[in-house]
């Protein structure tokens, strides 16, 4: 099988030491294109190392092509080396498994049928991997010879489901509610037609950075788009002053565990609109949840709705943030300190257009979602399907990989160091990928939940602050890649701004950083008060 991939000059191959890493770049070339990368491994534990990216494929609809090689059934059950059970490995991880069953040339009529109907699979109405064993006979070596004919009369079936006429027409008689509110969340591809029914309906768009919908007024087709929904909604009179009576949730639901509980308690009629079958819905508030084609659904919405008169609702939402964001960038003008909110700023503010921005679970993700202004041009990734921070590297050397664009990763030093061999052979591949790491010599999130303040130091230390000790610039080294430490914002954009593959440490103080993030919501909360 590497044989026959490497000798295809249709297909790019990436070759990855470590199996793990080799799954969250194939992840990263699928969240990147829509397009399943090929995934390859010997048997044994190695299929078992590609078992975390599965599952965050699965959750997070990101199509994947997993062929696991496999020894033959006269092998099985009777103690051969590199030999496990790798029936249904994933279990229901995947959309579909097929065991092709020992390669054969009598049975390669059926192997286009294999290959499109696992490619179906993953690219179809709902997205995600699929499992295909390989039992192999020696001799383990081949030539590799003419495919099957292709058989035109078997497409590919892919494309999502078009939602049912009543659906449509359910949503259509919510949008004409006059307190409305979209939110916008990671799984939008084309946000033309979804901000064109809210500049129309006159509702505010709380846009998610992953969301494509979080732009500047020049690009939100008369929109008003909502960056700093979090910070507003700590506020508690203003919280209650922006209460909807309806709301329309595209894609997956906020970061922001303050945003999702005022939404929990607001008693809005809540209308979840994605483009999967499974529904992200903890709370329980979602009334009704429609499937279907994201871009035709609200192209279909947008010639039907009228132009509305402005109200009292949409200035609200205006005022208020725009009361935030400015007291958010006075904050940051003034910081004489590279934060980890100013960190997040500045590289999503440092970015070209056309560039990607991979963030990391923890406290990453949360930062560019509270604190990030709008920004043109970049896309934004994160792996969410389960929140890990587990191969968030190769995650992003995935997108480097696919989309061949300068690409920039913000991840945390507990991250960073639960997938450093993805930094394996970096500086020998064909991308642009600037990795900064915030090091606060450990878990940085934890400080701001309740065990911070319930346990000794030396216990939440040992638990849950977990320090490292790592240097970051001697494990650069070692791969061979260019590092330099960043104290401020000039020294983080010039870095930036290099041309080239390099790490870039922030230092920070994690006890601290819960200072400065209570510095900026007691700013915010003073703006929204005059």
């Amino acid at each position: 099988m590497a044989i026959a991939l490497a000798s295809n000059p249709k297909i790019a191959l990436h070759v990855f030491h470590d199996e793990r890493s080799a799954s969250f770049a194939a992840l990263g070339i699928g969240l990147q294109s829509g397009i399943p990368a090929v995934l390859l491994c010997t048997s044994g534990t190695a299929a078992a190392h590609f078992f975390a990216a599965v599952i965050e494929a699965n959750y997070a609809h990101v199509p994947m092509l997993v062929c696991t090689a496999d020894r033959p059934p006269e092998l099985q059950g009777v103690g051969a080396p590199q030999t496990i059970n790798q029936t249904n490995l994933y279990g229901n991880f995947v959309r579909k498994f097929i065991d092709v069953g020992i390669a054969d040339d009598a049975k390669s009529a059926k192997w286009r049928t294999v290959a499109r109907d696992t490619f179906s699979a993953t690219v179809g109405v709902n997205r995600g991997p699929c499992h295909v064993n390989l039992p192999f006979r020696e001799p383990l070596v081949g030539v590799v010879q003419a495919l099957p004919a292709a058989d035109a009369h078997s497409p590919v079936r892919l494309g999502a489901d078009v939602a049912t006429a009543s659906e449509r027409k359910k949503l259509s008689l919510a949008l004409r509610a006059e307190r409305g509110l979209i939110i916008a969340g990671n799984g939008i591809d084309h946000p033309r037609f979804i901000l064109d029914v809210a500049a129309k309906l006159k509702w505010p768009v709380l846009a998610d950075p992953r969301s494509n919908c979080r732009v500047s007024p020049e690009n939100s087709h008369g929109a008003t788009v909502v960056t700093c929904a979090d910070v507003m909604m700590r506020h508690q009179s203003t919280s209650e002053s922006l209460t909807p009576t309806v709301v329309i949730r595209i894609g997956d639901p906020p970061v922001s565990k303050v945003v999702n509980q005022w939404l929990a308690r607001c008693g809005a009629e809540q209308i979840a609109v994605t483009q999967q079958p499974s529904l992200i819905d903890p709370d329980k508030t979602v009334t009704t949840h429609i499937v279907g084609s994201l871009n035709e659904l609200f192209m279909e919405m947008s010639r039907g709705v009228q132009v509305q008169p402005e109200t009292d609702w949409i200035q609200n939402w205006k005022r208020c943030e725009r009361n935030a964001r400015t007291a958010l960038d006075e904050r940051f003008a003034v910081s004489n300190q590279l934060t980890e909110p100013l960190c997040a700023v500045t590289v999503s503010e440092s970015l070209k257009p056309g560039s990607n921005l991979v963030v990391s679970s923890s406290m990453p993700v949360r930062d560019l979602e509270w604190f990030a202004p709008a920004r043109d041009g970049v896309r934004v990734f994160s792996n969410r399907g389960v929140n890990g921070i587990d191969g968030v590297v190769s995650t992003a050397i995935g997108v480097a990989l696919s989309s061949r664009a300068p690409t920039v990763l913000l991840i945390g030093d507990i991250a960073m160091l639960h997938d450093s061999n993805g930094l394996l052979n970096l500086n020998h591949r064909d991308v642009q990928l600037k990795v900064v790491v915030v090091d606060n010599e450990g878990g940085g999130i934890f400080s701001f939940l309740p065990q911070a303040e319930s346990l000794d130091g030396a216990q939440f230390e040992q638990l849950f602050g977990t320090p490292h000790s790592v240097d970051f610039a001697s494990l650069a080294k070692s791969h061979g890649i260019p590092f330099a430490w960043a104290t401020s914002i000039d020294e983080l954009r010039r870095e930036l701004g290099n041309a080239g593959t390099s790490i870039i440490g922030v230092r920070t103080d994690r006890k601290l950083n819960v200072d400065h993030h209570a510095d900026l919501y007691a700013a915010v909360a003073e703006a929204l008060s005059e």
